[in-house]
This record gives C-alpha cells, sequence and structure tokens, in this order.
C-alpha cells in the first residue's frame, strides 16, 4: 500500500536526521537541543516503523492507527525542528513549534492505544 510505503521512507529519513543530529550534538559545544532532538527523531520513527507493521497485520483499526502514525511524523518534526532552529539560529521555528510538536507525540501516543482497543470494522 503506497501510504505504508510513504511512512516507511519518512520513518527512514527522521532515522537518519536523528544520527546526524545525535553526531552534531556529540561533537558541538553547548549542543543539549540537539541531543532531545535526535532522541525524538529516532524513537518516533522507530514508532512509525512499529505502527504500519501493526497495521500490516491487522491488529490496528484502520484509520486511527493510520493518522497515529502521521502524527509521529508531524509532531517529531515540529518539535526536532523547532530544536535545532533554535540551536543553529537562535530563534524559534514557530511560537510554541516544540510544545505543540510534544502535545501531538502525546495525542499520537494515545491514538495508538485507542486503535488497538476499537474494534475494525
Amino acid at each position: 500500500m503506497a501510504v505504508f510505503r510513504l511512512l516507511i521512507g519518512l520513518a527512514g529519513l527522521m532515522g537518519a536526521a536523528g544520527v546526524a543530529l545525535a553526531a552534531a550534538s556529540a561533537h558541538g559545544g553547548d549542543a543539549s537541543r540537539l541531543a532531545s532532538a535526535s532522541a525524538m527523531l529516532l524513537f518516533h520513527a522507530t514508532a512509525i516503523l512499529a505502527t504500519v507493521a501493526l497495521l500490516t497485520h491487522g491488529l490496528l483499526h484502520g484509520g486511527i492507527g493510520l493518522m497515529a502514525a502521521f502524527g509521529f511524523v508531524i509532531a517529531a518534526t515540529l518539535f526536532a525542528g523547532d530544536l535545532t532552529v533554535r540551536q543553529y539560529a537562535g530563534h524559534s521555528l514557530f511560537p510554541y513549534a516544540a510544545p505543540t510538536g510534544g502535545t501531538l507525540m502525546i495525542v499520537s501516543w494515545l491514538a495508538v492505544t485507542l486503535a488497538a482497543v476499537v474494534p475494525k470494522r
């Protein structure tokens, strides 16, 4: 299914960006923001892959599971993007970008929970 391939590709990009930010964090001076950005990208890239695997095995409600997976993409991108822009440009991506991303991460995890308990049609 094309949407699953898209999510897998996005997870791969997030994983690569997470590793790159981890390296930048390890070799930079005060780069604690990059470590947090890296962790969120890596954790949620894995979460996307797991969600897609669960969806393909029919273990999650399809619509809710897809919303959760795309929520992970948007949330981790907002969170990590904001921290990275703050690190390198000295300003926020936009006001409340990181908290919005963090809140969306929580909502996406709750959506995975819901997708597991809501019966499929």
